[in-house]
Order: C-alpha cells, then sequence, then structure tokens
C-alpha cells in the first residue's frame, strides 16, 4: 500500500509538470482517499472507466484526458458531476497527465508509439512536441498504413501525397494542425490521430503524406506505462482498461 500524495508527487516529478502550459490542470485532480493499492488507468476518465474501476476494487484511476478542460464550464453538474459523484462514493481518486504524458522522452505518448512502430524517433526540434525518425529504406504509403493497422488495430485514414517515405513524423491525439510544421521540417509523412476537412488539401499542397491512426488508439501507450511504472515503484498493483474508440 502507498499513499496518494507520495503517488501523485512522484507521477508530478517524473512528468516535470511545471515545464507545460496545458489546457487543464495536470496531477491530483479529485482526492477521495490516502491510501492506494490498486491502480486502474485508461486513456479517458469517462463514466464506463470510473465504472470499471469502481468493479476492480481500485483506489486510484490515471489517465490522460481528465477533467477541468480550459472554458469548461465549472459548475459540478450533469455529466461532470456524475462522474465526480461516483469517484467520491467509491473513494477512487484521479490522476490526470495531457501534454506532460505526451510530451515525455521515455513514458510519453509519443516516445511510446514510436516504439511500437519500430521508428527510432526524439522530437523535431527543442520543446516540440512532434517526434520524428529517418527510416533505413523507402516506404509506400500503403507499407506505413499497413504497419499502423498491424500495430494499432484499426485502419488509418491515409492521404497519398508523396511518392516515396522515408522520414516519418508524428505526434499523437489532435495534432492535425501540425502537419504544416512537420512538412517544413522536410518529412515525407506525418502521422496523428484525427483528421480535419483542411487536412486533405494540406497534404497535397505541402506533398507530404498524412495518416489518421486515431486519437484514443495513438494516446493508450503513455498512461500504461506511467502506470507500471508506478506500481513497481511503490509495490501496488496496476491494470489497464481500454474503451476502443473509433475517433
Amino acid at each position: 500500500m502507498a499513499l496518494l500524495q507520495d503517488i501523485a508527487m512522484y507521477c508530478d516529478q517524473r512528468l516535470a509538470i511545471d515545464q507545460f502550459k496545458d489546457y487543464c490542470p495536470n496531477g491530483l485532480q479529485v482526492e477521495a482517499g490516502t491510501d492506494v493499492q490498486k491502480i486502474i488507468s485508461g486513456v479517458t476518465a469517462s463514466l464506463a472507466l470510473i465504472e470499471a474501476a469502481i468493479a476492480q476494487h481500485a483506489d486510484l484511476l490515471l489517465v490522460h484526458h481528465g477533467y477541468f478542460w480550459k472554458n469548461e464550464a465549472a459548475p459540478l453538474i450533469g455529466m461532470k458531476g456524475r462522474r465526480i459523484q461516483q469517484l467520491m462514493k467509491a473513494n477512487i481518486s484521479l490522476l490526470a497527465y495531457h501534454l506532460p504524458l505526451d510530451a515525455h522522452p521515455e513514458l510519453g505518448n509519443n516516445a511510446r508509439l514510436g516504439r511500437l512502430l519500430g521508428l527510432r524517433g526524439k522530437p523535431i526540434a527543442h520543446e516540440s512536441l512532434i517526434w520524428g525518425a529517418d527510416l533505413d529504406q523507402f516506404m509506400s504509403a500503403q507499407a506505413l498504413a499497413d504497419l499502423l493497422h498491424a500495430k494499432l488495430g484499426r485502419t488509418p485514414i491515409v492521404i497519398d501525397a508523396s511518392s516515396n517515405i522515408q522520414r516519418v513524423a508524428w505526434c499523437t491525439g489532435a495534432a492535425q494542425s501540425a502537419i504544416t510544421q512537420a512538412a517544413m521540417a522536410g518529412y515525407d509523412a506525418f502521422i496523428s490521430g484525427e483528421i480535419s476537412e483542411q487536412t486533405l488539401h494540406q497534404a497535397h499542397e505541402l506533398g507530404i503524406s498524412y495518416f489518421a491512426a486515431g486519437h484514443h488508439a495513438t494516446e493508450k501507450y503513455g498512461v500504461q506505462a506511467l502506470g507500471d511504472e508506478v506500481a513497481g515503484h511503490f509495490a501496488i498493483e496496476h491494470k489497464f482498461i481500454d474503451f476502443p474508440n473509433p475517433a
């Protein structure tokens, strides 16, 4: 068993949350107890994940997408009120890490997606959330799409706008607008989670292939890595629960 505050402090420091200006508070968002013996992790703190954590008799829920987003209404009513009520009734605390969990060089979503795809990458610039890697040999857009399908378990939306791919950049989640930055940095392909109407035109006009591999699908791995590390460090239990999301 470990103290909630010790776990929160460990994660805050490990992810260097003070270095980020984010759209939500990172760290402890709901404090419902003092001791932790079991962590349930997941991508988003939905009611379904909370109910699964309750069924698993968890003490702590660890997520990438938590609550209290910028410009979100403050009152604890409706959907948000019901979610937090369930956490408090079950004595389950909530830890959430957004941009710090995207950016971490070892545990982050970008680092873990690169590792999953076999890409030896790094941030393309200082403090950039975009990662990039050079391939050992050229790859077609179809071959990269097939790799994403095999590793993520879903078929990506593909805009094939470059003849051959040797330099691949990626940024998990909803980073489709970063396609311009990736193209300007000399990459032939850019992978993210979502796609917007203008992404099609940007890809063709910039000459860079684009792959929308799923917001949820690209961001499952950082929170798992953090949960495993925390569980090992504090000698407590951790389980990742996935609720597949087509977005």
